[in-house]
């Protein structure tokens, strides 16, 4: 079946609700988990569940590459072939033409660029993309989209949004799985009016959900704020709300106070391979020396298998070692710490304490070392 979104309560803009999925109903807002090749950094399905976990992302350019959807799909689809009993998003190929493509080379037809494994030139459009994630069989596909960096000209921007919405409705003309939901991207870089005509003419293409992209793209905080301001106010409200990329712990208060219900970013998981941890006092390095002798976990209060077991003295050694168990003790806190935040996130949106929690949650989170 395809996805469907009820809004249980509004705080103001911020959004209580229910995504159903044929893997079973979770509530939003929800921070999801990045798992770019079929699998969410050294960590297990198990792993992820134990967190409360729900959707997981993956990335079809990636998959595209390796190990090529027909492989994914003569396993079975994703959900089968990395294990996962849960709901799977994946996004489109268009962040990749961001990172990976010149300007040049992005054409009405699609996009040209050079493989980040043996450089073999790639040619990527919206109709390839989307029939990519029909076979990937996610339970959530994303409309193919360009990137807009930052900063960019108007003239750019407007040329890009413009060619986003054609792609996107050549996208969605192909688009054949019926157990798949299909979103809509929101783009116009920092352009108000650009992101207005994008929201709008997105949502004329009825998908069945909604996300706003370019963000997280080099902008300092209060563009980013404008970014979603200007769009997310002309998106219906019976529909998921998602924000691209962001995933650091103040920004996603930010986001829920604006309205939206989903968020995704690798940050959680490529902090804690360089050392670093989520606390409520904000972020840590454990490979300060300060740590070496500190046999107390990361957070005294945090219910993640790993301050349960472990403690700062111990992954901080694993970490100065190389040893992979470091980065994976960190992405388990780290993520849990996001999935824990939405949690009490949605808990005062129910009970109308969510400013107060809001205000309380970065007062203290701004006290990092």
């Amino acid at each position: 079946m395809k996805i469907k979104y009820e809004l249980i309560k509004n705080y103001k803009n911020a959004r209580l609700g229910k995504l159903k999925t044929n893997y079973g109903t979770f509530d939003t807002p929800m921070f999801m988990p990045v798992g770019t090749l079929a699998n969410v950094k050294t960590l297990t399905p198990e792993e992820l569940y134990d967190m409360n976990s729900a959707v997981i992302l993956s990335n079809t350019y990636h998959l595209w590459l390796r190990p090529g959807e027909d492989i994914v799909d003569k396993a079975g689809g994703l959900h089968k072939f990395m294990n996962y009993n849960g709901p799977i998003l994946t996004d489109s190929g268009g962040f990749q033409v961001f990172s990976l493509a010149k300007k040049k080379d992005i054409s009405e037809d699609g996009v040209i660029f050079k493989s980040h494994i043996d450089g073999k030139k790639l040619f990527l459009t919206p109709e390839l993309s989307i029939q990519i994630q029909n076979k990937l069989d996610s339970d959530i596909a994303m409309s193919f989209d360009e990137c807009i960096p930052y900063p960019a000209s108007y003239e750019y921007a407007k040329a890009s949004t413009e060619r986003t919405i054609r792609w996107a409705k050549r996208g969605k003309e192909v688009h054949n799985n019926p157990n798949q939901s299909l979103f809509g991207i929101v783009q116009g870089g920092e352009y108000q009016d650009l992101r207005e005509y994008s929201a709008k003419e997105t949502v004329k293409l009825d998908f069945d959900g909604y996300s706003i992209g370019g963000t997280s793209v080099g902008e300092d905080k209060v563009t980013m704020y404008n970014m979603i301001d200007y769009a997310i106010k002309y998106l219906p409200i019976d529909k998921p709300r998602y924000l691209m990329g962001v995933g650091e712990p103040i920004d996603l208060l930010e986001g829920v106070e604006r309205g939206i219900d989903m968020f995704d970013c690798v940050l959680p998981t490529r902090l804690a391979r360089h050392g670093n941890a989520f606390t409520r006092n904000g972020r840590i390095n454990l490979k300060n020396l300060k740590y070496k002798e500190d046999f107390t976990p990361i957070e005294d209060n945090c219910d993640c298998y790993t301050c349960k077991n472990y403690t700062k003295a111990y992954i901080r050694h694993l970490i100065t070692c190389d040893e992979m168990l470091g980065g994976r003790l960190l992405s388990i806190h780290n993520i849990r710490f996001l999935i824990k935040e939405m949690e009490e996130i949605r808990e005062s949106i129910k009970n109308d304490t969510f400013d107060e929690y809001k205000e309380e949650f970065i007062k203290q989170y701004k006290n990092s070392d």
